[in-house]
């Protein structure tokens, strides 16, 4: 750090400067206006807009899975980094500040939750059947390599109403055949959760903020009843209650027996479901970053987005070998269109890390590697970008 007062002086200007963010000519906001929004009544409250975020924060290279998602704490100034099985703390220079480590499963898409100052990602142990929001005290991540069941930072909440879907015998044959998209188990075929994110109630621009949270989808192309990406919501304001510690050799299943919502969006089967999920208050809309699907009747694409504006109707889920009804979101009718699915969507990254700055403008994730055998090293970086809803890729860097 800065040993000199004059250094100290610029420290903390250029911290007021996160803080506050600085002006900025008005024409370097995106084109595009935001919807006219009602009195603030029950929203949270703003984070200022800040224009001195950099063009490219570095997340580092570990000796780790490869990079799932990204989380911006804008007040404090720390960006956190899900590297499959460790989560990474920086300051907005890239400077590593903590990490949290020793995960044996799957730990996906992360979120911050403005409310509480803590960071929520889903936690994924298929072999166990044990699928878990993990919601770590930012605060508390203060050095390198903090164990995930013993250094106090990791609680975990249980979802039951993932593990319904994934257990569930579709085919009646009195057997769970694991892990595996070679079935026709697995409800809407549920293979875990991945994206998570936190807005409003669908359909509505005000209210609290709910988690919000993406089944995983198994890869398969014959069957007809895994066309819909499944999203619930959580009012997380009560979850103190559920909240446990990690403890892999023995999950608990302390938990909300059912969402407070469920709901079902038509893109076609994609590849392990929604990777990343964000909702956008600029323009009011979610975000679905996934793997393309291979479902020749669709047209396959890499980001769908949910139009805010629409509120959820009660509708049929196509596909089901038994009628179902449920509540159905509406895709925005921009972007690419398949007239014969009626899908819309894009093609564009964002599938390892989606971050919304609520003006337009956007961080996604990069993925790489450095180094080979023994001395190979994932790297991850947040690459800023604005929305321009251009076809066939709505996002352009910044500059």
């Amino acid at each position: 750090m800065y040993t000199h007062m004059r250094g100290l002086l610029t420290a903390v200007v250029t911290l007021a400067v996160v803080a506050i963010g600085g002006a900025a000519p008005a024409a370097q906001n995106p084109t595009f206006p935001a919807r006219d929004l009602p009195p603030n009544v029950n929203r949270p409250a703003p984070v200022a807009v800040n224009r001195a975020l950099p063009a490219s924060i570095s997340g580092g290279a570990w000796k780790s899975g490869h990079l799932q998602g990204m989380a911006l704490d804008r007040r404090k100034g720390y960006m956190y980094y899900s590297f499959t099985n460790m989560l990474v703390k920086t300051d907005l220079r890239g400077k590593p500040v903590g990490s949290v480590t020793g995960f044996t499963g799957h730990l996906g898409d992360v979120d911050f939750n403005s409310a509480d100052g803590r960071v929520y990602g889903s936690l994924e142990y298929s072999t166990t059947k044990a699928y878990y929001i993990a919601v770590f005290d930012a605060d508390r991540i203060t050095r390198m390599n903090m164990d995930a069941q013993t250094a106090g930072v990791v609680s975990t909440v249980h979802l039951k109403e993932v593990v319904r879907d994934y257990t569930a015998d579709m085919n009646g044959d009195g057997v769970f055949d694991g892990d595996t998209a070679n079935t026709p188990d697995h409800r809407y075929g549920c293979s875990g959760i991945d994206g998570v994110a936190f807005g409003p109630a669908f359909g509505r621009r005000v209210g609290p903020q709910k988690l919000t949270v993406a089944y995983g989808l198994y890869s398969n192309t014959s069957r007809k009843d895994n066309d819909h990406q499944v999203l619930l919501q959580y009012d997380v304001r009560g979850w103190k209650k559920y909240e446990r510690p990690l403890k892999e050799s023995a999950p608990h299943r302390s938990g909300p027996d059912k969402a407070d919502g469920k709901y079902f969006v038509r893109t076609g089967n994609t590849t392990y479901g929604v990777q990343n999920l964000e909702y956008d208050g600029h323009s009011g809309n979610w975000l679905m970053a996934v793997y393309k699907g291979k479902k020749k009747t669709f047209p396959n694409y890499s980001l769908f987005v949910v139009d805010g504006r629409k509120a959820p109707a009660l509708g049929t889920i196509g596909g089901q070998a038994k009628p179902e009804r449920g509540l159905l979101l509406k895709l925005l009718a921009k972007g690419l269109h398949h007239k014969p699915s009626g899908t819309y969507g894009w093609q564009s990254a964002g599938q390892y890390g989606l971050i919304a700055l609520d003006d337009g403008r956007f961080y996604l994730g990069e993925a790489g590697t450095t180094g080979s055998g023994s001395g190979a090293r994932q790297t991850g970086k947040a690459v800023m970008h604005r929305w321009t809803g251009k076809t066939p890729t709505p996002f352009a860097k910044s500059r």
